[in-house]
């Protein structure tokens, strides 16, 4: 594959459907808890955007949650996560809820190395739905069309 952490990888090898991956910022305060993937080294070494182009080759983003404060506070940032996620559903939150109830329910957290105002971005965990629903007499729910339609670019 084209990650080249092993424990990245497995992180993300190991996500089921639905199942959320937290990739934040050098700040983030990560629960003790936590299955902490650390890959920063010095102030923005990886960055925020380094890092999601990376995992977004590899994994489907069912939906991307950010903090919902990001979109005013820093656009350049938003407009990575639209291009780097285009067929995901976008999830404003608002980013107390992220230092607290998302960060305790994450399955994995990502650590970079950015120093990156509301940098601390949430992926669910999707499928590849038109891969699912691709074997003949399969009909496609109709909750997952959307899903199946944004994938194939319609």
């Amino acid at each position: 594959g084209t990650i080249h952490n092993s424990e990245l990888a497995y992180a993300i090898a190991s996500m089921g459907h639905t199942e959320l991956m937290i990739v934040c910022d050098a700040g983030f305060p990560i629960p003790r808890s936590a299955w902490r993937v650390d890959l920063a080294i010095v102030k923005d070494v990886p960055d925020l955007e380094t890092v999601l182009s990376a995992i977004a080759g590899v994994f489907v983003a069912e939906k991307v949650g950010f903090a919902a404060e990001m979109a005013e506070n820093n656009a350049p940032l938003m407009e990575k996560v639209k291009r780097l996620f285009p067929v995901s559903d976008l999830d404003p939150v608002p980013h107390a809820v992220i230092l607290g109830e998302m960060a305790a329910r994450a399955k994995v957290i990502v650590r970079t190395g950015a120093f990156e105002r509301w940098g601390n971005i949430l992926l669910y965990s999707g499928v590849d739905a038109p891969l699912w629903f691709d074997k003949p007499g399969v009909k496609t729910p109709a909750a997952y069309q959307p899903i199946v339609d944004r994938m194939r670019g319609r």
